[in-house]
């Protein structure tokens, strides 16, 4: 913000000077000339040409600004402490330039020349030079009436800040004078309407904040610290990211904090304390390497280790950093990098650099000289005052820089650099674009074409917006509809070698696909500072394991989080699940909560132990009744089987037995055969076993009323084709009761998940309870009517006994049918079969017992009894 009103105030005043120094021009000038009133005292280099192009580079590290009394004339800022890498990127223009000169089939013809100043990293130096720029260096200009010529520059290259970039481009802008930064990254640059003219070989802050996330996302660093530098690139880089990584979901700032400008030791120690009490590892840092400085410093003084430091791109390359009392702190540092590009014939022409002894004392072409100063620790002469007597040599412009070990001849990491030469080469492919239009085909109004004669700066914005072209290097150079570059960077890092001196070696790459960002890594060369030599763990909180789901902290970040595990019947199968997520119907979760398993079916199985027992006991019955059989056909001569209506025992034996057989269609896998015939086979096997126990009732009864004076016509109506119909036609009531039922509700298995949630009850539903409430009671009316008919015969006299017996067995019948009704309506799943089987058996057996069990009693063992005397009532001698 603060940085904004600086930018704002400077406009002003400089506008103000402009009108001032407009008016105060004499009325006479005006129509013949244009005079300077004063020229800013700037390093700078020169070289003469057709077209010119400028540039703005960092030359020096620090300026001073005199006082402002305003009593004399203001005296002209200083800079100081030379930047040897500045002055090697505004070389590689000067060489591009040369290269350009030398090439016949790029702008033939046409002489490019330069004017780079410096701007020594200040605002205010950096927008003096761009007005010296766009005005030109010429103390007066002859007017005539043509206006022909050449504005002072085509273009400028520059600036290297974001900031500058930002005011420069502001007033440059409106009269679209284009720009080409070679590493200014706000990504508030790329708005068009602001900034309509400018342009830049490095990718936008956007850019480098999404290839940051990208790798937070690989090494899993969720949690970590920003520090920004108090300017636009620095706060817009901090908006950008924090932007980005909510949209993406990348992870959470532990804390954000704003580097000061300058000394300022409370502010610093309160940012490494903040660093120091975080539990996040990684820290990210947006600022320059003025700020680094300090800030270690800082961290030094706090003996803060352990962190894992990103760089960006800002001071990644930055080796007033990488000495052997920061390393312990600063090592394994990772960074994007400008991508890398070589440049032949640099070093060459670097090697051929001569001072201009006749500019030694000249503001305008002094750049070369300072350089040699520097470089040779020499002055020209003539020496300021006590430089000779302190031993001081004179410079001869005659040194070798191949003697001189000095960085500014390596040329193995160029950067910076290479997006200068890439900037040059831009605005001549420019030009040379719009000097080869074809009068008549031109894009501007009327089909007219640039000229050289009348070369305007706003024509070649448009030839900008569509260069093309690709380097010695192999990188192709174009912009998008913003001016931006196309985004690549690499992926330095910091490698702290055995002997204390440090490398920075490249591991990696970010470049745009159609995908998005793309990020290749070679991790096995990443040197890690720290004791495992393995990537830190940077969360909050630790990954949320598949079967478990993320809860949030109350009142904490989202990377704060509990892992709760997920419930029964619900999973995640993945890390970091927001929620868990409900299994399928048939399925349940398993034990792990990180997949579903099919559920378990259950039912009523033969290889179970119920099931093995109630079948064992079905069985048992069904042998039984055959035994009972057996013995009343081999004994049926014998009065006691006569006596008691053989055939209808007959009938009541068979009817038994299929009762006991029809309880095996209750256990086993429900089919839906299976469904239909077990309760058809249970109805009307209950209903022909009732039958004949009710028409045995009525037979003794009528029997009973025969034997009474009066009564012999009775028995007409129970002869053996009566007993016969009636237990058929009882029987296939109960038949076509089944037959509606099945027809209109069929039975059918079904899977029922409401008794368990692990495990699926299969079942057979009845289809129609109405179907089935009315086959249980048309067998429990039988029953009841035969057990009342068979209670009323309970006292006739002992020759017609079997009522005795019957009103027994209807008894047991009854009070099993009776329990059944609550016990299968409250058993779940498999156990409403066992009871039905259950009850079926107890009730079988019951009958079973309690009306062949005295008789084959007499018969088996007690032979004696069975005789017509016995059953007519005679005594029986006991011996």
């Amino acid at each position: 913000m603060w940085a904004f009103l600086d930018i704002n105030l400077l406009l002003f005043v400089y506008f103000l000077l402009y009108s001032y120094f407009s008016s105060s021009v004499p009325s006479h000038l005006y129509s013949t000339s244009c005079q300077l009133q004063g020229q800013f005292h700037l390093n700078g280099m020169h070289k003469a040409g057709d077209v010119v192009l400028g540039g703005l580079f960092e030359i020096h590290f620090f300026s001073i600004f005199p006082d402002l009394s305003f009593t004399s004339e203001p005296q002209q800022p200083t800079c100081h402490s030379f930047d040897i890498l500045g002055f090697r990127q505004a070389q590689s223009m000067a060489f591009a330039i040369d290269e350009i000169n030398r090439n016949t089939n790029l702008l033939p013809n046409v002489t490019l020349g330069y004017s780079l100043y410096d701007n020594c990293v200040k605002l205010g130096i950096g927008f003096r030079a761009a007005l010296s720029l766009a005005s030109g260096r010429e103390e007066q200009f002859i007017l005539d009436d043509t206006c022909v010529g050449a504005p002072p520059v085509l273009g400028i290259v520059g600036d290297s800040s974001s900031t500058r970039s930002i005011a420069i481009s502001t007033v440059l802008g409106l009269y679209r004078v284009p720009m080409v930064s070679y590493f200014a990254t706000c990504s508030c640059l790329s708005d068009r309407q602001k900034f309509p003219s400018f342009f830049r070989t490095i990718p936008s802050d956007a850019f480098q904040v999404r290839a940051m996330i990208q790798i937070l996302r690989h090494f899993g660093w969720t949690w970590t610290g920003l520090l920004v530098s108090d300017d636009d690139y620095g706060l817009h880089a901090a908006h950008s990211f924090q932007s980005d990584m909510a949209q993406s979901g990348a992870g959470c700032l532990a804390y954000l904090e704003v580097l000061p400008w300058g000394n300022d030791p409370a502010g610093l120690r309160r940012i490494v304390d903040v660093m120091r009490k975080s539990t996040a590892r990684v820290v990210i840092v947006f600022a320059h390497e003025s700020h680094m400085i300090n800030l270690m410093e800082e961290v030094v003084r706090q003996n803060v280790t352990g962190l894992q430091w990103m760089a960006s791109e800002a001071w990644i390359a930055a080796t007033v950093l990488q000495t052997p009392q920061l390393m312990p702190y600063i090592g394994g540092t990772l960074g994007i990098a400008i991508r890398r590009g070589e440049i032949p014939g640099f070093r060459d022409f670097l090697l051929q650099i001569r001072p201009a002894l006749q500019h030694n004392n000249s503001y305008g072409n002094s750049m070369v000289n300072q350089f040699w100063e520097y470089t040779f620790q020499c002055r020209f002469a003539p020496p300021h005052a006590g430089w000779v007597e302190a031993g001081g040599s004179l410079c001869t412009g005659q040194e070798d820089l191949e003697n001189v070990e000095t960085e500014f001849l390596d040329i193995s990491n160029l950067r910076p650099e290479y997006n200068v030469y890439k900037a040059v080469y831009a605005l001549a492919y420019a030009l040379d674009d719009m000097l080869q239009c074809k009068s008549g085909g031109g894009p501007f109004s009327g089909n007219s074409c640039g000229t050289l004669q009348r070369l305007e700066s706003w024509q070649l914005v448009h030839y900008l917006e569509k260069v093309n072209f690709t380097t010695p290097f192999g990188d192709q150079v174009s912009f998008d509809e913003n001016g931006d570059a196309i985004p690549i960077y690499d992926v330095m890092n910091w490698l702290w070698l055995p002997d204390g001196r440090t490398k920075i070696q490249n591991v990696g790459e970010v470049k745009e696909s159609a995908k998005g960002e793309e990020l290749t890594l070679y991790e096995d060369k990443i040197f890690w500072n720290s004791e495992s030599k393995k990537a830190p763990k940077s969360v909050c909180s630790e990954s949320c394991p598949p079967g478990t789901r993320m809860a949030r902290k109350k009142g904490e970040s989202e990377c704060c989080f509990d892992c709760i595990s997920c419930s029964e019947g619900k999973i995640s199968n993945k890390t970091d699940s927001m929620e868990c997520t409900n299994c399928p119907e048939d399925f349940w979760s398993s034990p792990q909560r990180d997949h579903c398993v099919s559920k378990k079916t259950e039912f009523l199985s033969y290889h179970e132990p119920l099931g093995i027992c109630l079948t064992t006991i079905s069985l048992l019955g069904t042998f039984t009744c055959t035994v009972v059989l057996w013995i009343f056909i081999y004994y049926h001569n014998t009065p006691i089987v006569r006596a008691n209506n053989s055939e209808l025992s007959f009938q009541l034996l068979l009817s038994l037995k299929l009762c006991f057989l029809c309880s095996l269609l209750f256990i086993g896998r429900p089919r839906l055969w299976t469904c239909q015939l077990r309760h058809a086979a249970f109805g009307i096997s209950f209903v022909l076993c009732v039958s004949c126990i009710l028409v045995k009732t009525m037979v003794v009864l009528a029997v009973f009323k025969a034997s009474t004076p009066g009564g012999g016509a009775s028995l007409k109506w129970f002869g053996a084709v009566q007993q016969r119909g009636t237990v058929m036609v009882l029987t296939s009531i109960q038949a076509a009761i089944c037959t509606a039922w099945i027809v209109s509700a069929s039975p059918a298995p079904h899977k029922n998940t409401q008794y368990h949630n692990d495990k699926i009850a299969y079942e057979c539903v009845v289809g129609s309870t109405v179907g089935f409430a009315v086959l249980l009671g048309y067998i429990g009316l039988l029953a009841v009517l035969s057990f009342l008919l068979a209670f009323l015969a309970r006292n006739l006299p002992d020759n017609f006994n079997e009522a005795k017996l019957i009103t027994f067995s209807m008894l047991i019948f009854c009070a099993v049918w009776v329990a059944f009704v609550p016990a299968y309506v409250n058993s779940p799943g498999k156990y409403a079969d066992a009871v039905e089987v259950f009850a079926i058996l107890a009730s079988s057996f019951g009958l079973l017992l309690a009306l062949f069990g005295p008789k084959c009693y007499i018969i088996l063992l007690r032979p004696e009894r069975n005789t017509k005397k016995a059953i007519m009532g005679c005594s029986i001698t006991k011996t």
